[in-house]
């Protein structure tokens, strides 16, 4: 048996990512930025805030596929995004990082499950004027 400090240790060490993830349509650059942004979470908060420089490096990809990916993943409604600011040492204000909210893989799955039913039940609706029209 593991002693409890052992115990912490290991569970410093991982982080889950949803199965849910795979369900969502990602692009792979989505899903290594999403599992990044997962790593750096404060999981009290749901809150991270690294650079584009720092996922790109972690991610193996450049700035400008980060970004992209980014905004994918903001579209698909897995995160939101807030600008911050910093004020440097010479009393300065410069714009910060942003500042990244992990939003509950299961609001996603939601959503993603009623834009399907809309999309399903405007396919029936226009079989069956299509039905009456060649009546």
């Amino acid at each position: 048996m593991l002693s409890a400090e052992m115990q912490k240790l290991k569970q410093q060490n991982y982080f889950p990512i949803p199965n849910a993830v795979f369900d969502l349509e990602l692009t792979d650059g989505e899903i290594l930025v999403y599992a990044f942004l997962l790593r750096c979470e404060d999981r009290r908060t749901y809150q991270c805030h690294p650079s584009y420089t720092t996922i790109g490096r972690a991610i193996g990809k450049s700035v400008n596929s980060v970004r992209k990916y980014v905004q994918g993943l903001t579209q698909k409604g897995l995160i939101t995004t807030e600008h911050t600011q910093i004020v440097t040492k010479s009393g300065e204000t410069r714009n910060g990082t942003l500042l990244y909210t992990i939003l509950p893989i299961q609001q996603v799955m939601d959503r993603q499950f009623e834009r399907q039913m809309t999309l399903a039940m405007i396919e029936n609706r226009k079989q069956e004027i299509q039905e009456k029209l060649r009546k």
